[in-house]
């Protein structure tokens, strides 16, 4: 039995293939079209799910949509009747486009297969499940437990925000929801926005940047923007907001409050937005633990899981997690949009056919998120040799892994591209760029020279699993990037850095791991296991004999807005467009300095700002 489940036609389309009940394939459109967040039709990543496993799309039983469009198209015009006569210029921009495209998405669909394989009609196989069954779906079906309590939260889906979910063996139903406009991922948006920083792309950034503030502004928030109940529960008092109305999140109302008016992206950040970052972050923290401690305690559930995009928030994840109401804790790797054409998916699967699932004995069946394209060691050369790059062969596995650790030793940023790519924001070691984190100076030039990007921008560890315990504050995996947790205390540097302010933080060492460790003491921690990923697990292993210390600054293998790297051709741009020192692709080993400079190339404004 094969399913295929699409995310499209907002932001990080994706499609995902599911062969009797086992996730085999996923990707983003973005990893294939080099458009970051692309929202189109993702026909490169249905052709690359078919590829993955031999097959046309003949051969798949079930296509499913992680959308309703109607019931989309229904909110956005009880909205615009609602809010009316405002809102005009909104409605009649979005109007042309739902009425051309949207509103006929069955059809365009279908067209857009027949596109694939002008052979087949997708016809009755076309099914659409609703968005926020569709993120709890991803996050419980794939998860480790056979019952579980499902919090999703996002921006919107068709009318909901916020929903609560109870999952037991193949069969989930949504219990709760909160309705649009209230919405926490569309007021932490809107911070996003008063803080000059790009919705739904920078809304990492004020998670970032919140250590750096103090939460000034937090009651000030609960009294004037949010009414949030005991419970968790809450509505935004609209008259700060105009994204009902208008083509922005906030208006002059919501500015006043704060004094000053919406940071330009160009403007320096100044202890106000770093204030006002966490604050933000500090209000988002205590909704997500008030509905966390309710849900416990109403559900008697040990198990909870988390899905939408607000899930993505490691500060907040970390959180619940010290909480301690909920014993286990899951997070769907791919939170987001994206991860919805899995839900759709394994929806269709359990749900709609009533296929069981099968035990994974306490492991989830993500296979660590390695769901993406891989290339033979022969595709590698073939076109790399193509490209014009100049590389050499190792002879195993062994000999890479060793000439990387001593690079990374040597001070070098080293490019390392392996297996399958990942699904999900997250490079999970399989296309990240690795460094050495004992060096104070490695944040600011993984920043500057190797990503371009702002100086203040946390970079994670991944730490051997089995040694995590002895370097960080956490008793649980982290495969995922999903949880953040301090570094302990013994790996701490008595430091003046409470004396300290805003972006001045950074000079203070913090800990024997300064380029991992935040200026809060947190990390964002991925833990390695040898199960998931023996070839990342036997580089951190390497780098550990090599210098005591067993772990690596992992940061994405991209410069900022562009897409992840996927193929050995984007690989080797990148790094003849950064300051990037070493690529390993496979066995393939390429040194910058070694490769014909006419090849060279400047990334540093080659893609729009995130």
């Amino acid at each position: 039995m094969l399913v295929l489940g699409l995310s499209a036609f907002y932001h990080d389309s994706a499609a995902a293939l599911i062969e009797n009940g086992r996730i085999v394939a996923a990707a983003q459109e973005e990893r294939f079209s080099r458009k970051k967040f692309d929202e189109g039709f993702p026909r490169l990543a249905i052709e690359y799910c078919l590829r993955s496993r031999g097959i046309k799309l003949r051969d798949v039983d079930y296509i499913c949509f992680y959308d309703k469009p109607f019931l989309k198209f229904e909110r956005l015009l009880e909205t615009y009747v609602g809010f009316a006569p405002a809102g005009l210029q909104s409605f009649l921009t979005a109007m042309p486009v739902w009425l051309g495209e949207k509103l006929f998405q069955k059809r365009e669909l279908r067209d857009r297969f027949a596109d694939i394989d002008s052979d087949t009609d997708i016809g009755d196989r076309l099914l659409f499940t609703e968005h926020h069954h569709a993120h709890a779906a991803s996050a419980f079906f794939p998860s480790p437990f056979d019952e579980a309590v499902i919090l999703t939260l996002d921006g919107v889906g068709e009318w909901c925000t916020t929903s609560v979910a109870h999952g037991k063996e193949n069969h989930l139903e949504i219990a709760k929801e909160i309705h649009f406009p209230h919405s926490i991922g569309l007021l932490y948006s809107a911070f996003t926005q008063y803080l000059g920083f790009r919705v739904n792309s920078g809304e990492y950034k004020v998670m970032g940047l919140a250590p750096y503030g103090q939460p000034k502004y937090h009651n000030k928030i609960l009294e004037t923007l949010i009414d949030l109940k005991s419970d968790g529960s809450f509505r935004l008092d609209m008259s700060y907001f105009n994204y009902c109305t208008g083509l922005t999140m906030i208006n002059s109302k919501f500015e006043h409050v704060f004094g000053l008016a919406t940071r330009d992206e160009s403007a320096p950040l100044t202890q106000h937005h770093m204030d006002i970052a966490a604050s933000i972050q500090e209000v988002l923290n205590e909704i997500m633990l008030r509905l966390t401690r309710h849900l416990a305690k109403e559900y008697q559930n040990p198990n909870l899981c988390l899905a939408g995009g607000v899930a993505l928030n490691c500060v907040a994840n970390g959180k619940i997690l010290r909480d301690g109401r909920f014993k286990n804790i899951w997070i769907q790797p791919a939170a987001g949009d994206a991860g919805g054409a899995i839900g759709a998916a394994l929806a269709t699967y359990h749900q709609f056919l009533g296929k069981e699932r099968t035990s994974s004995n306490g492991i989830d069946t993500m296979d660590g998120a390695y769901l993406g394209p891989e290339f033979s060691q022969s595709e590698i050369e073939e076109r790399l040799y193509a490209e014009g790059a100049r590389f050499d062969v190792l002879t195993d596995e062994d000999a890479v892994v060793d000439a990387a650790a001593r690079a990374i030793i040597e001070g070098k940023a080293v490019a390392w591209a392996q297996g399958r790519m990942e699904f999900g924001p997250r490079a999970l070691g399989n296309r990240s760029i690795l460094a050495d984190p004992r060096s104070l100076d490695t944040q600011k030039v993984l920043n500057l020279k190797v990503k371009y990007r702002e100086s203040f921008r946390p970079f994670a560890p991944s730490v051997l699993a089995e040694d995590a315990p002895d370097w960080f504050d956490l008793d649980r995996e982290s495969p995922y990037m999903l949880l953040i947790a301090d570094v302990n205390r013994s790996r701490r540097i008595a430091d003046d850095i409470c004396d300290r302010s805003g972006l001045d933080k950074l000079n203070a060492p913090r800990s024997t791991v300064p380029a991992i460790t935040h200026v809060d003491y947190s990390a964002r921690i991925q833990t390695v296991h040898r199960e998931t990923n023996p070839l990342f697990h036997k580089l951190l292993t390497r780098f550990k004999e090599l210098s005591g210390c067993p772990i690596l600054v992992n940061t994405s293998f991209n410069v900022r807005g562009e897409p992840i790297v996927c193929t050995p051709e984007d690989a080797f741009r990148c790094l003849m467009g950064t300051e990037i020192e070493m690529l390993v692709f496979g066995r393939c080993v390429l040194h910058k300095h070694a490769q014909n400079p006419n090849l060279k190339l400047d990334y540093r404004n080659v893609f729009d700002p995130d």
